[in-house]
Parts: C-alpha cells; sequence; structure tokens
C-alpha cells in the first residue's frame, strides 16, 4: 500500500492506518507494538499513535499479549458490499442454489490481479483452503476470476494481470501467455469457467459471470466442491446448469434493482 500519494489530497496518515490493519493475518492474529512496527516498517510511536486511535475507535482491542482487531473491522468491508446492493440481492438465490448442490456459493469481484470474495453462503466441506469474506486469491487460477477476466479485451487483461498478486498464494498453474489466452477465449465462447486443482490441489470450481442492466461483468459467482467427493462430471452436469440459472436470475434482480428510484425522504422534524 502506498504511503506516499501523488497529489496534494493524499492523506498519508490514513494510509498508514490501513496498512496498520491490513498487517495482521491468520498466522498473526495478536501482535505486540513492535511486531506491527517491523510488519509495517513504520516507526514504533507512528504505529502506536494509530493503534490507540482504532483502539479509541473500536477497530482494535488491546491486552497482555498486544493488539488485535475487532469484529468491527468486518463493517469496513460490508459497507462496500451493501453499497452495490449486490448482497442484498445475492443472499436469497445463493442459498437456494446451496440447498441445491450441498456446496459452497460465493461472488468474488476482480481487484487488480486477484479476486476478492464480497459474499459467501457455505456449508461443512473439507477444503484446503480457508476461504471467507475478504479472502484474496490470483485471478486467474480462479473460475471467479477466469470469467471476469474472459470479459475483458487483450489489452485490459494483459494490464490487469501485469499486477503483482497481494494474495500470498503461489497457484499450481502457471500458463504461458498463448496457454492463457486461450483459455480465456474458451471461458469468454461458453460463458462460463471451470478450474480443476488449478490454484491448489483438491480445489474445483465451476463459475459464471454476474452483469449489471447493461450486460456489464461485474462480478462472479461459484459452486465450490472438493476434487475428492464431486467429479467434474457431476460438477457440470447437474451443479453448472443450476449456477447459470441463478447467475441469470440474479443478474436480472440486480439490474431492476439499478432502475428503481431511489428517494430521500428528510426526516420528521
Amino acid at each position: 500500500m502506498p504511503r506516499e500519494g501523488t497529489g496534494p489530497d493524499f492523506i498519508e496518515s490514513l494510509a498508514r492506518g490501513l496498512e496498520v490493519i491490513s498487517a495482521f493475518d491468520p498466522e498473526r492474529p495478536v501482535m505486540a507494538l513492535t511486531e506491527v512496527a517491523t510488519a509495517t516498517g513504520l516507526a514504533r510511536p507512528t504505529v502506536r499513535r494509530i493503534l490507540l486511535t482504532l483502539e479509541e475507535l473500536g477497530y482494535v482491542r488491546s491486552d497482555d499479549r498486544g493488539f488485535a482487531l475487532t469484529p468491527r473491522v468486518l463493517e469496513l468491508g460490508v459497507a462496500y458490499v451493501r453499497s452495490m446492493g449486490l448482497w442484498d440481492v445475492a443472499r436469497p438465490h445463493m442459498q437456494r442454489l446451496v440447498a441445491q448442490t450441498n456446496e459452497s456459493c460465493s461472488i468474488a469481484q476482480l481487484d487488480g490481479s486477484d479476486i476478492v470474495y464480497v459474499a459467501r453462503v457455505a456449508v461443512p466441506k473439507i477444503v484446503t483452503l480457508a476461504v471467507q469474506i475478504g479472502t484474496r486469491f490470483p485471478a486467474l487460477q480462479t473460475s471467479l476470476g477466469k470469467v471476469q477476466l474472459a470479459a475483458l479485451s487483450t489489452e485490459e487483461a494483459d494490464q490487469v494481470l501485469a499486477e503483482p498478486t497481494r494474495s500470498g498464494l503461489e497457484p499450481r498453474w502457471q500458463p504461458d501467455r498463448a496457454e492463457r489466452d486461450t483459455e480465456l477465449r474458451e471461458v469468454r465462447a461458453r460463458g462460463w469457467a471451470l478450474t480443476d486443482e488449478q490454484l491448489a490441489p483438491g480445489i474445483r470450481s465451476v463459475a459464471a459471470p454476474l452483469r449489471d442492466g447493461t450486460g456489464r461483468v461485474i462480478a462472479g459467482i461459484n459452486v465450490n466442491a472438493h476434487a475428492a467427493e464431486t467429479s467434474v462430471d457431476w460438477l457440470l452436469d447437474h451443479h453448472l446448469p443450476l449456477l447459470l440459472q441463478t447467475a441469470g436470475n440474479i443478474s436480472a434482480d440486480f439490474a431492476r434493482l439499478a432502475e428503481v428510484p431511489h428517494v430521500t425522504v428528510p426526516a420528521a422534524p
């Protein structure tokens, strides 16, 4: 995360605060002041002021072991999802799909060369990768990423994929340029994407694009399965038709929502 902007309106202290929040992860859920300073490369006095400010705002708590994030941090991500209205529209459709397939269902959006999960309805399964709201994976090796990359022009895809991943994950599949372009052309032609253990062992999924009222792809939705439990044939023959129907229903509902006039009613005096 850059700490120096390109213009006079860049707020460096805000950038540093977000960097401190981002320093916490599953391997470091609790950190001492010195550990946070080391992880961010910021001076200890600066980190101390940021952590105390975040603690006063309710985003961080402290005890004898050190500092840790609080659940209130989730409000930052949820605010984004709710501002789109996508979660409210998608939730009943996702729940219905999960009931039909007995597999987890997720929605993710592109962020640079990664996807970021913004909605999920999960079922208990054997998985090799933990997924939750905010989880980040390399886009090209996921079905959710493929359906969104396929909607871009070749030049746009080149630009997006040139950005380094921030997922911290090294995917199994490392295609060259020709193999990548062939894969995305196939996804574009058929309208859905399959990933079969290209991201990590045991991870198998199929995804479809979600569109707004103009037809623009705004996200991807998938059904995720474990390779030891669900064959590719079953994923494509049974789950895929249900997924495509769900994606179409969500896209239609989202388009209708965008057409509804939004009127602000002033509060009564």
